[in-house]
């Protein structure tokens, strides 16, 4: 059993949902696609979706995409480093990303 999390901590772990080629097919799926905070945890995250769209999750699935060099003048970096997380939702469940206006 899964300790549940405080509720106000858990809307700074999802920082923006992904629109991309494959999370716009994923949908098809019932499959949403987040930028999370990099240290959130699987639980973390289906907390704080749940808490935060009123939904059941079935499964996160998560990876850290490698870091990519950036330059601005002379001076090289690194682009911020972010987690992404595949959020399953359970059949009937769904999430409204672009609301009509």
């Amino acid at each position: 059993m899964v300790a549940k999390f405080d509720t106000r901590n858990l809307a700074d772990l999802v920082r923006r949902p992904l629109v991309t080629e494959k999370a716009t097919r994923l949908l098809e799926d019932n499959q949403y696609v987040f930028e999370v905070a990099p240290k959130a945890t699987k639980p973390q995250i289906k907390d704080a979706i749940e808490a935060l769209f009123d939904v059941k999750v079935v499964s996160v699935n998560t990876s850290n995409p490698p870091k990519k060099q950036r330059r601005v003048g002379r001076f090289a970096g690194f682009r911020p480093q972010y987690k992404r997380a595949v959020v399953k939702l359970a059949q009937g469940d769904s999430i409204v990303l672009f609301p009509e206006v």
